[in-house]
C-alpha cells in the first residue's frame, strides 16, 4: 500500500467515482468542494436515514476490498458518514432504482445541482461558509417543505419533505420526474 494516508487515498477514490480525477483544468475540477463535502459529517435526524448513512459507510469496505488493503483500522471503518460518502451511496441507489436514467455519475451531479453546488469549481473562490450553510440546511432539514434546498425538490409534494426520510423523498422525486418526461 502507498505511504499516503488511508483517508487521502479513499477521498481520491470517492472523487473518481463521480468525477474525472485526471482533469487538471480548475474550471472543470471540484477538489475543494468535494473536500468540504468529505470533511462534513452527515448525521440522521429522521428515522431510516441511518440506512442511507450505512450505504455511504459501505463505500469504505468496497474501497479497501478493491484496493486489497488488509490492515484497516476498525475506528476508520466506523467513522461517521461524510456528506460526500452519503451522496455517492445515494447516487448509486438512485441509479439502481431508476433504470431509465441509469448512472451513478449522472445522479450524483443531479444531487449536487439540486443543492445548488454544481458551479463551485476549483477556479471559483466561494467562501467555505457559503457551502457550510447549504450543508447545514441539508443536514438539519431547514430547506423548503417542497424539498427545495435539499437533494429531492418536488413540484407537487404530498408531504413536508423535511419530515420524510431520504429513501421516500427519492422515490417521490423519481416518480415525479418520470411523470414529467
Amino acid at each position: 500500500m502507498s505511504a499516503r494516508p488511508l483517508d487521502e487515498l479513499f477521498f481520491e477514490w470517492l472523487y473518481a467515482q463521480v468525477a474525472d480525477a485526471d482533469v487538471t483544468d480548475p474550471s472543470r475540477t471540484y477538489w475543494k468542494l468535494f473536500k468540504q463535502l468529505y470533511t462534513t459529517e452527515f448525521f440522521w435526524i429522521i428515522p431510516r436515514d441511518d440506512d442511507r448513512i450505512m450505504d455511504g459507510q459501505e463505500l469504505r469496505n468496497e474501497f479497501t476490498r478493491r484496493r486489497r488493503i488488509n490492515r484497516v483500522p476498525l475506528d476508520w471503518l466506523d467513522l461517521g458518514c461524510s456528506v460526500l460518502e452519503l451522496m455517492v451511496g445515494l447516487a448509486r441507489r438512485i441509479a439502481f432504482e431508476d433504470l431509465d436514467e441509469g448512472e451513478t455519475h449522472y445522479w450524483f451531479w443531479q444531487l449536487l445541482r439540486n443543492l445548488g453546488l454544481d458551479d463551485y469549481t476549483d477556479d471559483v473562490d466561494i467562501p467555505s461558509e457559503d457551502i457550510d450553510e447549504v450543508l447545514k440546511q441539508l443536514i438539519f432539514r431547514t430547506y423548503h417543505p417542497s424539498g427545495r434546498g435539499g437533494f429531492f425538490p418536488l413540484k407537487d409534494p404530498c408531504d413536508d419533505q423535511r419530515d420524510v426520510d431520504l429513501w421516500y423523498q427519492m422515490g417521490a422525486y423519481l416518480l415525479e420526474s418520470t411523470r414529467h418526461h
